[in-house]
């Protein structure tokens, strides 16, 4: 079937401070827009939820005209609306979903509520192609650290570990706030790390051996911190890119090793890395070379297909309609906590 015969497919994707809309036929990534309220939340040092729920709101009709402009496709030519029911917070989730079902209700189309995690996994698919069945997907992102294992992604995605406290974008949030670094904190500490030496402070690495797939960063945020006070208080210099460099090896160094061990104890072949911590440099260079040594393929989409878009809204959905599933009714309710082995929500 070629792409023209697939159904086209609107997704919306509000889960946190992000409105994004995307359109996809297939594998085939036509529209992509977003619209970002994280300086709305910098002075915070964090997510406002009320603040995000309005952004949305106002975000969420320009955003869906922008990304049927840029598609150069009608409202009418939608196929299906995906959108994504959780996990997420709950006001954004909220406008996402009363938004999807206005457009669903009004185009007389199929609404598919579906999983934010799952989709972090199948946006990879618009820049690689078919997701090897099956496959290992290492999610890391600013809620979110876990691995699992793909077998289908519209029917079959099952945890094999997760964090046990602080996710790893969050950590990086926490981290550069000690260091007096913007918000968000991933790319000022990726940054910062570039001209650092990641061996001059070596921070410890949570869970390392513990023989599970589970991670937690809370204890490596507490080390840094810790660094920080002690140099402050005997007066010595603050090294911020030692600093950063050191507490950025050790994440990366565990989000890796286990990743590529779950690839070999499963005996799969294929890994990919998403969400938006994936967007940074280190981890990229530390998988591809691990990998590389264990002879994993790896698959890591573009930096703008890793943070939060409606795009990987419309890629999951063209999974789920293709694999033939129920469309959600008009009653779709939405869920904070929905469980990543349930790629369509109820």
């Amino acid at each position: 079937m070629s792409s023209m015969d697939q159904p086209l497919i609107l997704g919306i994707e509000t889960s946190c401070d992000e409105t994004g809309v995307g359109l996809v036929r297939g594998c085939e990534l036509l529209g992509d827009e977003v619209a970002s309220s994280v300086d709305q939340h910098a002075r915070f040092g964090g997510v406002v939820p009320e603040v995000a729920s309005r952004a949305h709101l106002e975000a969420m009709t320009p955003t869906v005209r922008r990304a049927l402009d840029s598609a150069g496709v009608k409202l009418a030519d939608v196929d299906a609306i995906a959108v994504t029911a959780g996990p997420g917070l709950a006001g954004a989730l909220l406008v996402g979903v009363s938004a999807a079902k206005a457009y669903a209700m009004a185009l007389g189309k199929p609404l598919y509520g579906v999983n934010h995690l799952v989709g972090h996994v199948a946006v990879d698919q618009l820049e690689h192609g078919p997701l090897p069945k099956p496959a290992i997907a290492l999610l890391v992102s600013g809620g979110h650290t876990s691995l699992l294992l793909v077998r289908d992604l519209a029917t079959d995605v099952q945890s094999l570990g997760d964090t046990v406290d602080d996710a790893a974008g969050e950590a990086y949030d926490k981290v550069a706030r000690l260091l007096n670094l913007p918000y968000p904190g991933g790319p000022p500490i990726d940054r910062a790390a570039r001209e650092g030496d990641a061996r001059a402070i070596r921070f410890p690495r949570g869970k390392w051996g513990d023989g599970t797939y589970d991670f937690s960063f809370s204890g490596l945020k507490t080390a840094v911190a810790r660094w920080v006070e002690d140099s402050v208080r005997d007066g010595r210099e603050l090294f911020v890119n030692d600093i950063a460099a050191g507490f950025q090896e050790s994440v990366v160094d565990v989000l890796t090793r286990k990743a590529v061990d779950a690839c070999l104890e499963h005996g799969v072949e294929h890994l990919v890395i998403s969400g938006g911590v994936a967007a940074n440099s280190r981890l990229r260079a530390l998988a591809e070379q691990r990998c590389a040594e264990a002879g994993v393929h790896l698959r890591v989409p573009r930096p703008r297909l890793c943070t939060d878009n409606g795009a990987m809204i419309a890629a999951l959905g063209a999974e789920i309609v293709a694999a033939g599933l129920p469309p959600s009714s008009l009653t779709l309710a939405t869920d904070t906590s929905l469980p990543v082995d349930r790629p369509l929500a109820a």
